[in-house]
Order: structure tokens, then sequence, then C-alpha cells
């Protein structure tokens, strides 16, 4: 990402993000920036590097094995079979439409055979793109020990994007699997804001949330040829906020 200068456009918050970054998805150029080089917990934006190196090692159809002594907290797809096989493709949504903790646990066992190998690749990643800021101790995000800083989001974000894998769940507002359940089906609404709140343009990407990182947000949208991302950090309101940010990149940008 290429820190301009000078904001294209001022904001004035009533209670601002703790960082903010809004930059063009195809030069890396920002265009409005808060504390964007401060380190700060990510939550679940954490899954954005776990999509990426899930992607670069599996395939679509591949087959992943749902471990029997799978334990996991907090959000999840929480109807994975255990001990059954399933394809990659459904986790990877389960991943990034619904935040599945449990699908990023199975995916990490599955790629690097436990999640310890799979957060060193994860952080080995980080330093090859030159993330300075970046620092992952789980595939998840639950950890407050997972952090970055809106520049290197934004880094990942662009890279998420031009995946198409990655894309293709990203801008899903729900998606369904041929899955081994109940019903043969495994359905998926995500938790997108500007997807469920029909902004304009919304292609991706993930939010995120822990008591200490709050409601996180990397936003993607794209209109008439031109593509911005937004990235809020402890944002009390990520879909008004990330609306307002992208709808005056879209103006003066």
């Amino acid at each position: 990402i290429r820190m301009i200068p000078e904001d294209a456009f001022a904001v004035r918050w009533r209670k601002p993000p703790r960082a903010a970054l809004v930059f063009d998805m195809r030069s890396g150029d920002s265009l409005y920036r808060r504390d964007a080089t401060r380190t700060y917990p990510i939550a679940s934006l954490t899954k954005i590097m776990t999509a990426l190196a899930v992607t670069a090692a599996t395939t679509p159809g591949e087959a992943v094995v749902v471990p029997r002594g799978l334990r996991y907290e907090g959000s999840a797809v929480g109807l994975l079979p255990k001990g059954r096989r399933v394809r990659a493709e459904p986790l990877l949504g389960g991943l990034m439409i619904v935040s599945g903790n449990d699908a990023a646990i199975v995916l990490a066992r599955h790629v690097s055979g436990n999640v310890a190998r799979f957060v060193a690749l994860m952080n080995e990643q980080a330093r090859l793109w030159g993330l300075g800021c970046t620092r992952f101790t789980t595939p998840h995000g639950l950890s407050d020990g997972d952090r970055s800083c809106a520049v290197d989001l934004a880094v990942m974000a662009r890279l998420a994007m031009r995946r198409p894998r990655i894309a293709a769940v990203a801008g899903a507002a729900q998606a369904s699997y041929r899955f081994p359940i109940e019903g043969g089906k495994l359905y998926l609404s995500g938790h997108n804001p500007l997807i469920r709140a029909g902004y304009r343009g919304a292609v991706g990407l993930k939010t995120g949330y822990t008591d200490a990182a709050g409601r996180c947000f990397v936003g993607v949208a794209r209109r008439h040829g031109r593509t911005f991302g937004v990235v809020l950090l402890d944002s009390p309101d990520p879909g008004k906020q990330a609306a307002k940010l992208l709808d005056l990149a879209f103006e003066n940008g």
C-alpha cells in the first residue's frame, strides 16, 4: 500500500474507529487513513490470511477429514460431520461467509498437519509479503495475539480478492453446498454489513469481533471500473462507517 502524502478527503467522526484506511484496490494508493500503521488485535480478520494459505495449498474438490476430536469456541459452521470427509470448498465458505472457527481449525490441520504448523506458515507468509506489523497465533483470530494494522490488512485484502475462490465466497450474501449432513445441503448466510444492507457494488470481504479488538471490518466495493477497499478496526458501526468512507472514495478517488 502506497501512503500518499495527503488524504483525498477529510472525515469528521462522532465516534471514530480506532484505526481506518481507504485504498484503491488496483493501485494500492491510500485515500484516507487513521492510525493505519499501528498494531491492534484483529479478531476474525485473521481468516483472510487463513484463506490465502488454504487456497494456495488446496483445490476446491479436495477431500478434507473433519477430526473426531474437533474442539472450538465462538462462531462456527456447527454442522461439520466429525470423522467424515468433506470437500475443501464448503469449508472455505464456512470460514469466510459465517466466520467459522471450526472450519479454520479443520482447514489448518488439513494443510499443515496441526494448527501450530499452519500458524507458522501464516507468519512466514506475512514475513515474505513484508507485513511488518502482523503476527498470528491462531488460524481463526480468537486470541488477542492475532494482531495487524490497517496497512497490512489492505495488502492481504488486495491479495485475497485476486484469488477467484476467495472472491467468490467473500462476496456471497448466502451460499449452499452439497454436504454430508441431514438434507444433503449446507446453507450459509453472511455477516458482511455492506452486502446485507445492499450497498451498491459491495463484493467483499470479512468481519471480525472480540472484546479486545472491537468490531472490525474489511470491505470492498466496485463501481464503474473502480474498486476501493476500506479497513476499520474497533469501529462503533462498521457498516455505516464503511459506507461513508467508500462513498467518499467513489466521489473523490
